[in-house]
């Protein structure tokens, strides 16, 4: 649902009095890259995500914010941005954003999210309009419908230059057999899929698959929804997070996703310019080695 007015100009109150994060500071060294295996282009490893968050109609003060949002999102080194034509206004909102900030290197990605193939163009042709963009570098079949033909306009506007990278997602876990035979029998240059330090099945199976196939993984919902979030408030933070310099728990839950090699990005959503200096915070070294990860998922099951 869109935000209310009201918690946007609550949104805003507190980015405007948050300009200086404790243990972040105003000038961030630049994130941490992982390099996209089809093409060795580095990626930041923290990115920006647009579901609910960015869908605020056209008010204006909401609007405002979210264009707040993504000015600190490329202040603090981020590029990339995701969205798709399911996120109700988030496109309009990203558009006007870009726009705002006059920003040129973002690294753009929006998904083909419609039942009939033959209609898979137009949609993709308005997508690109509400983002006022020449070409997206990323495009995606959304949770995979109608997969099959719109691989077949991905592939082809590839061809042709129009796009860079052709993926498909899924955010559903009973759909991990259908992606992965997505996975071994076409050439993807990424998927985006759930993984959080709470969803790890596919550790088992597609992530090692995406390395063997040289495929990029973009981890959507980081933080299932805010839900691992307020699991955690009001609980301190392991002294020995400090090893891996995670300043809260939204850190300390992104490095566990990035610090995975077969994960290229992560994409947490927020309406705060003070959380998004935060998320990309945790795109710096140290990151918790293999050792550390399995202390971090022990940490979790017993909180």
């Amino acid at each position: 649902m869109p935000l209310t007015r009201r918690e946007l100009i609550q949104s805003i109150a507190v980015t405007g009095a948050a300009m200086v994060v404790p243990g972040l500071g105003l000038a961030q060294a630049r994130p941490l890259t992982k390099p996209i295996p089809s093409s060795g282009e580095a990626l930041p490893l923290v990115g920006l995500g647009s579901w609910i968050t960015f869908n605020v109609g056209n008010d204006p003060v909401a609007r405002d914010s979210c264009a707040q949002v993504m000015g600190a999102f490329f202040n603090a080194g981020g590029r990339m941005i995701d969205s798709s034509p399911m996120y109700g206004s988030a496109q309009d909102v990203i558009g006007y954003g870009l726009k705002k900030t006059g920003n040129s290197n973002v690294f753009a990605i929006d998904k083909v999210w419609i039942a009939d193939g033959d209609d898979g163009p137009e949609q993709i042709a308005e997508s690109r309009a509400k983002w006022g963009i020449k070409r997206f570098d990323l495009l995606q079949v959304h949770n995979l419908l109608a997969w099959e033909a719109h691989l077949d306009t991905l592939y082809a506007m590839k061809d042709a230059g129009a796009i860079r990278y052709v993926g498909i997602t899924t955010s559903h876990g009973r759909r991990h057999k259908d992606l992965e035979m997505i996975m071994r029998k076409h050439t993807l240059d990424f998927v985006q899929l759930t993984y959080n330090v709470a969803d790890r099945e596919v550790e088992d199976r597609l992530l090692p698959l995406a390395q063997e196939r040289g495929i990029a993984v973009i981890a959507n919902r980081p933080f299932r929804q805010k839900a691992l979030i307020r699991r955690f408030a009001g609980k301190k933070l392991p002294l020995w997070a400090d090893e891996i310099e995670a300043k809260s728990w939204a850190q300390f839950l992104l490095k566990f996703i990035i610090s995975h090699p077969a994960i290229t990005c992560t994409i947490p959503a927020t309406t705060r310019v003070d959380h998004v200096r935060e998320n990309l915070g945790a795109a710096r070294e140290p990151l918790p080695d293999a050792k550390m990860r399995r202390h971090m998922v022990a940490h979790v099951h017993e909180v």
